[in-house]
């Protein structure tokens, strides 16, 4: 998993409310186990019209958000199934960061394991960061984990908390994997252990 620091990119406005994950990603393809190649259909079916056009006026479809690293989004972010493809969606975009009032539990907690970063925050700050986003390409903010701590365009900075092992897990790069083999060692010992005391097992 790619190592989250510090991150410096457009930010997208998206100021719905509820936003669930077949909104995120449609369950027609969740067919594939795989976490790449989903990004072209992140929010299909605001993205495209029924003939798989783009539709121009979705914020990820004009061109000053195109390349964003940061979706500023609503109240309840993520609710509905608790399918994984959303945040591998999300990632596979590009989208490294989403902030919102709040989140769903279960989406929240498989962005931490898929590299992304949910910032759950107030809503009069959030406000401040969609009324950023809004300004386009040239306003871009910076996520600073290590400090917590968000820069607006403007220079405006709005702390924000995280878990002590979560936020320790992403500056790491480290998912449930890469949790296990940094006891790699421990383990292997355990085992020869095991081994010389209990041969017959």
């Amino acid at each position: 998993m790619d190592k989250f620091t510090t991150l410096t990119g457009i930010a997208a406005p998206l100021p719905l409310i509820n936003v669930d994950t077949d909104m995120i990603i449609p369950k027609q393809f969740l067919k594939t186990i795989k976490r790449e190649g989903l990004g072209v259909n992140l929010f299909d079916e605001m993205r495209y019209d029924r003939e798989g056009n783009e539709v121009p006026d979705f914020v990820l479809n004009k061109p000053q958000y195109r390349e964003a690293e940061i979706l500023v989004g609503g109240d309840n972010f993520g609710c509905g199934s608790s399918r994984e493809h959303a945040p591998w969606a999300i990632k596979d975009f590009g989208i490294r960061c989403v902030i919102a009032p709040s989140f769903a539990d279960i989406f929240f907690n498989n962005c931490f394991k898929n590299g992304i970063l949910p910032i759950p925050l107030p809503q009069e700050q959030v406000d401040i960061l969609m009324k950023d986003a809004e300004k386009g390409a040239n306003a871009r903010m910076t996520i600073d984990l290590e400090n917590q701590e968000i820069t607006t365009s403007d220079g405006e900075v709005i702390k924000f908390e995280i878990d002590p092992f979560r936020k320790h897990c992403l500056l790491n790069g480290l998912d449930d994997i890469g949790l296990t083999l940094e006891k790699a060692a421990a383990i292997d010992a355990y085992e020869t252990g095991m081994e010389q005391s209990r041969p017959w097992v």
